[in-house]
């Protein structure tokens, strides 16, 4: 029988990660890294914090790449394919970890924030997951994507209306890109994840008024004593663009401490 810990490791594997420039994306990036991955591209808006994750990456030893885009357009998110295509010649997996999360309710949130919304969240993953299985196809090894999705895909809270629908619809594409991609052995799993600490929701809590040290009372409002961190999250990612998880494709994982119907926010996303 194969070590169950090495099936878990990414040796030799080639792996893209958007919205890693930090937060969550970053830590996968850094687990990938620390699990043997051969290479990694990072990708993001911010060329600065984007060549900061390249150079630490590099120096733990991996071949690191910084693709600056923006996911609002489509040629921006598939240059992010073709950039890791000509560095390494393959991809093996790809976490859509990037997203955008601007508020906003049923009576005020405008066509244009709602087109900008499904645009990061909805088609750019779309786009890269055509770039990224037309490379995975060619080099016929199969492959793993992992499309970070959220909670609030069963509902969420009234703030978060295009929000929530743009990450629903990537919950459907992912079951539908699962079944799809089935014949060429590509994987696609999502995650729903819960509220979790992070400088984007940091900026997020503090310019809605919150003060520096609101994480403390969040900490204390969840069930388990503290938010979600990158840290919890990152090895999930990594399990399923592993070969650990072969057989698992088409899943939506709902990685969170509540239950949906029976706590708090996500009780509204539960049918009448």
């Amino acid at each position: 029988m194969s070590d169950p810990f090495v099936a878990h490791r990414l040796h030799g594997k080639v792996v893209v990660v958007t919205g890693s420039t930090q937060g969550l994306g970053a830590a996968i990036a850094r687990r990938a890294v620390a699990l043997g991955a051969a290479g990694v591209v990072v990708s993001g808006r911010d060329a600065q914090r984007g060549e900061a994750v390249r150079e630490e990456l590099a120096g733990l030893g991996v071949d690191a790449v910084f693709v600056a885009a923006d996911l609002v357009d489509p040629e921006q998110c598939r240059a992010i394919v073709h950039a890791c295509d000509e560095r390494f010649g393959r991809l093996d997996g790809l976490v859509n970890s990037a997203g955008l999360s601007s508020r906003g309710t049923l009576d005020d949130t405008t066509v244009e924030l709602w087109d900008r919304l499904f645009a990061v969240n909805t088609r750019a993953p779309f786009v890269l997951m055509q770039e990224a299985a037309r490379v995975m196809r060619r080099a016929g090894g199969g492959g793993s994507i992992v499309n970070v999705i959220t909670m609030a895909s069963h509902g969420g809270e009234p703030a978060l209306t295009g929000y929530s629908a743009s990450k629903a619809a990537l919950a459907a594409l992912t079951r539908n890109a699962g079944y799809q991609l089935q014949p060429d052995r590509i994987r696609v799993n999502g995650l729903n994840i819960g509220w979790t600490a992070t400088e984007g929701e940091h900026a997020v809590q503090t310019g809605e008024g919150r003060p520096d040290d609101w994480q403390g009372a969040a900490d204390a409002s969840r069930p388990f004593g503290r938010l979600l961190r990158t840290d919890d999250i990152a090895p999930m990612a990594t399990y399923l663009l592993s070969d650990a998880a072969a057989m698992v494709t088409g899943s939506v994982i709902d990685f969170d401490q509540t239950v949906v119907g029976t706590y708090g926010e996500h009780v509204a996303a539960v049918p009448a």
